[in-house]
């Protein structure tokens, strides 16, 4: 991913979320909705950036966050 391949590509091909068929898009969220440690990467780090491996109850993650809105 970080060498440009596709991340909608390759999260349909291996993620194990039922999010993968969308390509890992989990859409639009509210501050905790996701577990603590996915809450912490998404509203706090780079947008347009690949961020992980993050480790939650639910398994290992690798989060791109495409956009964020503050409300």
């Amino acid at each position: 991913i970080e060498g440009g391949a596709d991340f909608a590509m390759l999260a349909r091909l291996h993620s194990k979320c039922p999010s993968g068929r969308s390509g890992g898009d989990l859409g639009e969220f509210g501050r905790n909705q996701m577990a603590p440690e996915f809450d912490r990467v998404c509203f706090n780090e780079e947008v347009h950036k690949l961020h992980g491996p993050v480790k939650t109850s639910f398994g290992y993650h690798l989060i791109e966050i495409t956009d964020r809105q503050v409300k």
